[in-house]
C-alpha cells in the first residue's frame, strides 16, 4: 500500500526537526521533536503489533502525542480515543476496530472487568527504538463528539488530515502553537499536525488546568498561534491573564464565530490576525476566513475549488480530498451520491456573504416557527453588557416550546447585582434584530456556562 503524503510523522520530523530546538510541551514536562524523530518505543510487545489495529487510550496528552509519532507508519489502523470516553464505549470501539491491543498510560486496574484486548504500556519517558521498521500506510480513526451513545468512528488518511496545512514561509519566525482543544479530537489534532509539519513547537492543554494557569504557561513558552472554540476564547477573555500572551494568529473553530467574539479578540490582540475556520471530523478543514468578519464570502461556493461547496435547502454540503473516507463499522453512509458530505449546518446569504444560522438537530419549534439557538445567541452576544449566552427551549402548553436564555455578563456586573431593568434592556435589544418568536421569553443571569470536553457549549432543552 503506498504511503500517504507527506510520509509518516517520524519521517517528517527526521527531515525537519534535527538541531532546531523545536519542542512539544505538556503541563508537566516536554520532549524535543528531534528526539521523537529518532524513534520512540511503547513497550517491548509493541513490535508484535506491526501491521495490526491499535486503540490509543491515554490519559496524558504528551504521552498520546508521542504514541501517535511511534504508531503512524507502524500499524495499519490507529483509533484515537479522547480521555473522557466511557469504558463501556471503549470495549465497543475496540471490537469494531478489530483491535489487537490498547495502548495506554493508565493503570490496568482502571480496565478491570472490561472485555478488552491486551494492554500495552505507554508510560513516559519513552525511549529510542533499536530499529525502525519499514513504514506502511496507517488509517487514522477519530471519534465524533456530541453524542450520548457510542461515538461514530471516522476514517481518515494522514494525507487528508494534513491537506489544509501550508508550509511555513521563508523568513517567518517558527510558530509556537497552542490550542484549548485536546489533541485526540479533530480540532486539536489539526493543531498538533500543523506544529509537527509546519516547523513549529506546541504547548499542549490539560483538562484539569484552570484557565489562568494555562494562559500563564502559554505566555512562559512564548506562544504565537492559538486555536480554540468561541466558547474557549470567551472563557479565556474573562481571565485577567489573557493579557499575558501576544499571539500573531488567533484561530476559532468548532462553533459559530459571531462578530462579537471576533471584535473582542481583535481589541485584546490588535497585532494578531484573527481568523475562523470551518471544519468537522467528517468533512475535514473546509476553509479559513481571515478578514475579521463573521460568515464567509459567497465566492467560496465557486464550483472550481477544492474543497467544493454547495448549499441545498439552506444546508452546507462539502466535497473535498480532505474529507474522511468512510465510517468504520455500521451501515451509515458518509457521503451523498455525488461525493458531497451533508454538514448539517444551516447558512443564509445576505449581501454576497453567507452566515451560519445553526445546526439541524438544535432547532426550537415555537408554535410551528423554527428558531436556531445560535442565531439568537449571536444577537445577545452583541449587547454591550453580555459576555456569552446559551439559548435553549422550555416546554410550553400553548406553543410547544418557548425560547429562554442563560446570560453571562461582563465582569463589571455580577449576576446577583444585575437588575430587571438590565434584562429588559437586553430583551429590547433583541427585539430590534429578531422577530417576536425568536426573542427570549425569559433571561437568567448566570456566572458561567458549561462546555463539553470538545470546547462547545453544553446544549440540552428543558
Amino acid at each position: 500500500m503506498p504511503l500517504p503524503e507527506p510520509g509518516t510523522l517520524r519521517e517528517v520530523l527526521a527531515a525537519n526537526a534535527a538541531g532546531t530546538g523545536r519542542m512539544l510541551w505538556g503541563a508537566h514536562g516536554g520532549v524535543a521533536l528531534a528526539a521523537l524523530a529518532r524513534g520512540t518505543t511503547l513497550d517491548e510487545r509493541a513490535s508484535a503489533l506491526a501491521g495490526g489495529s491499535v486503540v490509543l487510550a491515554t490519559r496524558d496528552q504528551l504521552a498520546a502525542a508521542q504514541a501517535l509519532v511511534a504508531l503512524d507508519g507502524s500499524v495499519s489502523r490507529l483509533v484515537i480515543c479522547p480521555p473522557d470516553l466511557p469504558l463501556a464505549h471503549l470495549a465497543a470501539i475496540a471490537a469494531t476496530a478489530e483491535a489487537q491491543a490498547i495502548v495506554t498510560d493508565r493503570d490496568a486496574a482502571e480496565f478491570e472487568g472490561a472485555d478488552l484486548p491486551p494492554l500495552i504500556a505507554c508510560n513516559l519517558p519513552l525511549h529510542p527504538y533499536n530499529s525502525i521498521p519499514k513504514p506502511i500506510a496507517t488509517e487514522w480513526v477519530l471519534l465524533t463528539s456530541g453524542t450520548t451513545g457510542v461515538p461514530k468512528m471516522v476514517v481518515h488518511s494522514l494525507a487528508a488530515l494534513t491537506g489544509a496545512i501550508k508550509p511555513t514561509q521563508p523568513g517567518v519566525p517558527p510558530p509556537v502553537w497552542a490550542t484549548f482543544y485536546d489533541i485526540r479530537r479533530y480540532g486539536g489534532l489539526q493543531i498538533l499536525l500543523r506544529a509537527l509539519l509546519g516547523n513549529g513547537s506546541m504547548v499542549l492543554s490539560d483538562a484539569s488546568e484552570p484557565v489562568p494557569e494555562h494562559l500563564r504557561r502559554l505566555a512562559a513558552h512564548g506562544v504565537t498561534h492559538i486555536s480554540g472554540t468561541p466558547s474557549h476564547w470567551r472563557r479565556a477573555l474573562m481571565s485577567s491573564e489573557s493579557c499575558l500572551i501576544t499571539p500573531r494568529y488567533v484561530r476559532l473553530s468548532g462553533e459559530i464565530a459571531d462578530q462579537a467574539i471576533l471584535d473582542a479578540l481583535k481589541r485584546q490582540y490588535p497585532e494578531a490576525v484573527v481568523g475562523h475556520a470551518y471544519a468537522s471530523t467528517e468533512a475535514g478543514v473546509g476553509f479559513e476566513v481571515n478578514d475579521g468578519l463573521e460568515g464567509f464570502p459567497a465566492e467560496i461556493l465557486s464550483s472550481d475549488r477544492d474543497p467544493c461547496f454547495k448549499v441545498v435547502d439552506g444546508t452546507l454540503l462539502i466535497r473535498s480530498r480532505r474529507t474522511a473516507s468512510r465510517y468504520l463499522g455500521g451501515s451509515q453512509t458518509l457521503m451523498e451520491k455525488d461525493g458531497f458530505i451533508d454538514s448539517g449546518d444551516f447558512v443564509t446569504e445576505r449581501g454576497g456573504r453567507y452566515y451560519f444560522v445553526g445546526r439541524r438537530g438544535g432547532i426550537i419549534n415555537v408554535g410551528g416557527l423554527k428558531v436556531h439557538p445560535e442565531e439568537v445567541e449571536q444577537i445577545l452576544n452583541k449587547h454591550a453588557r453580555v459576555k456569552m449566552s446559551l439559548v435553549s427551549a422550555r416546554r410550553n402548553p400553548i406553543t410547544g416550546a418557548i425560547v429562554v436564555a442563560d446570560v453571562v455578563l461582563h465582569d463589571s456586573v455580577a449576576p446577583g447585582d444585575a437588575s430587571d431593568a438590565l434584562k429588559q434592556d437586553i430583551l429590547a435589544f433583541c427585539r430590534t434584530a429578531l422577530p417576536a418568536h425568536k426573542v427570549p421569553a425569559a433571561i437568567k443571569f448566570v456566572s458561567s456556562l458549561a462546555v463539553t470536553p470538545a470546547g462547545k457549549l453544553v446544549r440540552q432543552n428543558a
